[in-house]
């Protein structure tokens, strides 16, 4: 992602805000959302680690790997955070050609009630931040051992599953330029706190 890209951060679905007065439930309400959300990129993992053993073809092994990861981003970005956690990110370009990412939050009622089910929530956060970690270990293993070959199916694993986890956290904190603000000002307080200690001590 370009830093020099204009972003935003909006609410989800404004037609869909008039559902935000159901309680928070700890039960799945979209199954189906949650079984795709960790089926293709577990069956990705899988595949990587039993490859040798389920065929001898490393084209193969390496096509359904890719596949299933592209599967995995796709069903993620569009379907599963919007329906499980009420985000969603997307990138669009402008008249003049400029590119925007957005990011998209659904917003909370007065009365903090979500349409969020706690259960759901635990699953697409667990599964959207262990498995990029697991690719990244996978990369440093396929390195150290000399697989050079699969360092291209890794480092897919890598990027694909990383942006994920990078757009829905700037979904859930918010925008860059907040993150930036809310650092500095927090240094501000050290820098001056340690200033106004020292010159008491002296």
């Amino acid at each position: 992602m370009d830093s020099n890209d204009d972003t935003e951060d909006v609410s989800l679905f404004d037609a869909e805000e008039e559902t935000t007065n159901r309680p928070r439930k700890s039960k799945i309400r979209h199954p189906v959302a949650s079984f795709f959300h960790l089926f293709f990129r577990v069956s990705a993992v899988v595949v990587y680690l039993l490859c040798e053993f389920l065929s001898s073809s490393f084209i193969a092994c390496m096509v359904t790997i890719i596949l299933l990861l592209s599967c995995d981003f796709w069903a993620v970005k569009n379907v599963t955070g919007r329906l499980m956690v009420g985000l969603r990110w997307w990138n669009h370009i402008d008249e003049d050609g400029k590119s925007h990412w957005v990011f998209e939050s659904r917003k909370e009622s007065s009365q903090e009630n979500k349409t969020v089910s706690e259960a759901e929530s635990r699953i697409f956060w667990l599964g959207l931040i262990a498995c990029p970690v697991l690719w990244v270990i996978f990369a440093f293993s396929a390195l150290f051992s000399f697989r050079i070959k699969w360092l291209a199916v890794v480092i897919m694993g890598v990027v694909l599953q990383g942006a994920n986890l990078y757009g829905y956290i700037r979904c859930k904190v918010g925008s860059r330029k907040n993150l930036t603000s809310m650092a500095t000002s927090y240094l501000g307080k050290q820098f001056l706190r340690q200033n106004t200690g020292d010159d008491q001590t002296s």
